[in-house]
């Protein structure tokens, strides 16, 4: 049982994560029918994609980019569409590959998100329109999701 403490203290000893740097990538913020959309009555349909990405910068040094998307329509004309891309970069090591894949499609992006989502928000507000505040999003739960899927693909295409 010591030995067994020992290793997992050993293992988790050589994990290494740090935060470098947060920081807004790229922001596009688009009104196209304003200032005729004022005039409507504000029910909006709203759009939210997401989606992120991982590149590696150096040894155990990686740039996560969670990228977001909203738009607002009233009807078929857009009210507006926003898009952030909130970036970070990371120390990641002693992790194993399939705990680097969590890292970067989960774990980062739960950091990111609250960055990017007062970035949307002031945005929107700037731009003249209600407060979007956007949902707490399960990034755990999506990466599992993701793999799922991937599995269900490559199942798809052995078989």
């Amino acid at each position: 049982m010591t030995e067994e403490n020992n290793a997992a203290t050993q293992e988790n000893a050589e994990r290494n994560f740090q935060i470098q740097k947060i920081y807004l990538k790229d922001v596009s913020f688009e009104t196209p029918n304003t200032p005729a959309i004022f005039q409507q009555k504000w029910e909006p349909e709203i759009g939210l994609q997401l989606g992120n990405s991982a590149t590696t910068l150096g040894d155990n040094v990686h740039e996560i980019i969670l990228t977001i998307t909203v738009t607002a329509k009233i009807g078929e004309e857009t009210a507006y569409l926003c898009e952030i891309k909130q970036a970070g970069i990371f120390t990641i090591s002693g992790y194993t590959d399939q705990d680097m894949g969590a890292m970067a499609g989960s774990y980062c992006p739960n950091i990111l998100f609250p960055y990017a989502r007062e970035a949307i928000s002031d945005l929107v507000v700037k731009g003249g329109f209600p407060q979007m505040l956007l949902a707490p999003v399960n990034f755990d739960g999506l990466y599992q999701q993701h793999l799922q899927q991937q599995q269900a693909g490559e199942t798809a295409t052995t078989h």
